[in-house]
């Protein structure tokens, strides 16, 4: 939804749809031909990843003073929806890339800390992953365990971290670690911990029931020593560090999650005009014909709901709970299209003869990372209870 002046328009504009166009002819001769195969063998896409940053779409909405494209966050959206329907994987890749890594050191790092690591995650040249999550530690994010103790001109980190996409194959982390327990979420900081620092390990890499080559790893600390001027921002700010990142992650998911929807849509129709039942296609009956109305309308909606958010971000207006509105609304609508494409191919959607298990897969999880569903409505509903 763009609002012009005092009216409403559904249109895209010329800028927008030039980059959906070139968006989407790279993603189908370059991701989508890969997509299976991927999935199957969980191969990290970075050269992929390198080809986009050639294209200025690994750092979308990083300015171009720091390496990025200084793109709208409706051109992201765009981006991430065109990548998913060619490959979910990939999708949030760049999506952890371009949100998760940079927004942080962005928003929030030093200028030292801009110049040193936003040009190279931009450009490709290196992946960036979001440590958050932990094995006791998911919805509650304010209780997370691992630890930071300052040490002379270092920080020394002790703990875990869980599901982090990328994991695998990035060369730094936006991390998060407690300085001081006793002030539970305020005691939260966040850093950018390198693969090479000492004490990093990556522990194992995670088999995944949907996006298999996103890399999702679980990594540890021990007395992993961190440069103090890698804190980003001050002590103390990790979590509001983190909620504000998520706000802008959520969003580029629930684009995802409308990719991954579209991707299914256009197979279920395309097999519903060619798959004969009782002498006629099975696109004349009305049952199949419910399900592809259905799935196209909450599309659609999902879709607006989605740039709609991202009208907001580039406004500078609140939008946490339009973020939530359209990860909530989007991933469950992506979970039940992609449920009636597979229905809608019968028994072939349930073999691997057809990419529609594999969106079905894929379309699980965008309800559980980046907050789950119960966790959206949690923020859907205190805005606006005013609670």
């Amino acid at each position: 939804m763009l609002v012009k002046g005092l009216g409403i328009s559904f249109d895209l504009s010329e800028d927008h749809l030039m980059i959906q166009d070139m968006i989407r002819k790279f993603a189908e001769k370059e991701v989508a031909p890969g997509a299976a195969e991927r999935d199957r063998s969980m191969e990290f896409p970075r050269e992929i990843c390198m080809k986009l940053g050639e294209l200025g779409l690994m750092g979308v909405n990083t300015p171009v003073e720091y390496g990025g494209s200084g793109m709208d966050s409706i051109s992201y959206a765009i981006i991430i929806e065109e990548l998913s329907r060619a490959c979910a994987s990939t999708g949030v890749v760049s999506a952890v890339q371009n949100t998760l890594a940079q927004l942080p050191l962005y928003r929030f790092g030093s200028e030292d800390l801009r110049r040193k690591y936003l040009p190279d995650l931009a450009s490709g040249k290196k992946i960036g992953a979001y440590g958050l999550t932990e094995p006791s530690s998911g919805s509650d994010a304010g209780s997370l365990q691992t630890s930071a103790v300052k040490n002379g001109d270092s920080y020394l980190l002790n703990g875990q971290k869980v599901f982090v996409t990328n994991g695998t194959a990035a060369d730094l982390y936006i991390v998060y670690a407690t300085v001081d327990k006793s002030k539970g979420s305020r005691g939260i900081s966040a850093y950018v911990v390198e693969r090479t620092f000492p004490g990093f390990k990556i522990v194992r890499k995670e088999e995944m029931l949907g996006v298999r080559a996103s890399g999702t790893a679980q990594i540890a600390f021990e007395n992993c020593k961190v440069p103090a001027s890698n804190l980003i921002g001050e002590e103390g700010i990790g979590l509001r560090i983190a909620l504000t990142t998520l706000d802008s992650g959520r969003v580029s998911i629930a684009a995802q999650a409308v990719g991954i929807a579209q991707a299914a849509y256009e197979a279920a129709l395309k097999y519903s005009k060619e798959r004969s039942q009782f002498g006629k296609t099975i696109s004349n009956f009305q049952f199949i014909q419910g399900m592809l109305v259905d799935m196209i309308t909450s599309i659609e909606a999902a879709r607006l709901l989605v740039y709609r958010a991202s009208y907001l971000k580039d406004k500078g207006l609140t939008f946490t709970k339009e973020a939530s509105m359209a990860k909530y609304f989007a991933s469950t609508m992506s979970e039940k299209v992609t449920s009636h494409a597979l229905q809608i191919h019968g028994g072939y959607g349930y073999t691997k003869d057809y990419p529609v298990e594999r969106f079905y897969r894929d379309a699980r999880v965008t309800e559980i990372y980046e907050g789950t569903s119960e966790v959206q409505k949690m923020v859907i509903a205190r805005n606006i209870l005013g609670g």
